[in-house]
């Protein structure tokens, strides 16, 4: 579904992706794990569209996305759930979800946004409950629901998610992970960004060790929680019990 060869990118001089090379398969849970400043957020903005590779390909459902509009890559099938939620704040739950229906009601018109609206509410029943509260108002959790929904109004087949318990109470990020499970349930990929390594690995498929800007480390999620060296830097242990 997505797949990345050779990729760098930076801001000006500051060349931040490495000759990072990568794919995501349909019905996957990919993981990216690293240390702050290793490149992940980067490596989803170069993706998205939101940065321009300076050298590389980056291809999604076989067609090239490279100097690629944002809007035409998410019609295209792919969203992103942003670091920091950036819910707009003075905006009611409702009306953060029916912008992420843009490009669906665009596509298939309003029914279809109404139908997916419903599918959200189920897939996150507090957010019905706050349907009419203004976004900003919402806790850290219920905010990164609210940002995982947003995207999911498109029907995107690639969802990537860029840190999504950073800040969150260890039952609320239980909670996260379970809905990212239950994505795949439903048919969709994920490419996960995370710094919470264990739990990450937990449910991914398959993962990538970044480290400043390069992979350094690939192969099957067990296979990473098992490494010593994953273990020792990302997992604040040498043995998992």
């Amino acid at each position: 579904m997505l797949k990345i060869r050779n990729l760098d990118a930076g801001y000006g001089k500051l060349r931040v992706l490495k000759n990072i090379s990568l794919h995501v398969d349909g019905g996957e849970i990919v993981t990216m794990i690293g240390a702050n400043g290793a490149g992940k957020t980067t490596l989803l903005h170069t993706i998205i569209g939101l940065l321009n590779p300076t050298k590389g390909e980056i291809s999604f459902q076989g067609q090239s996305c490279v100097r690629t509009a944002v809007g035409r890559i998410v019609a295209s099938g792919c969203a992103l759930v942003p670091e920091g939620r950036q819910v707009f704040a003075p905006m009611s739950v409702e009306e953060n979800l029916l912008l992420g229906g843009y490009v669906l009601q665009r596509k298939e018109g309003r029914a279809a946004v109404q139908a997916e609206l419903e599918h959200q509410y189920d897939l996150f029943p507090i957010l019905r409950e706050r349907s009419r509260q203004l976004a900003g108002t919402l806790s850290g959790g219920e905010q990164q629901m609210l940002a995982m929904g947003r995207a999911l109004m498109s029907r995107p087949r690639l969802v990537m998610m860029d840190e999504p318990s950073t800040g969150l109470a260890p039952l609320i990020v239980r909670d996260i992970f379970q809905i990212i499970r239950r994505l795949r349930q439903e048919g969709n990929t994920v490419l996960l960004i995370e710094q919470n390594a264990k739990a990450a690995l937990g449910i991914a498929d398959r993962g990538y060790v970044l480290e400043v800007g390069k992979v350094i480390l690939q192969g099957p999620a067990a296979d990473l929680l098992a490494n010593a060296d994953v273990q020792r830097a990302y997992l604040g242990r040498e043995k998992i019990a």
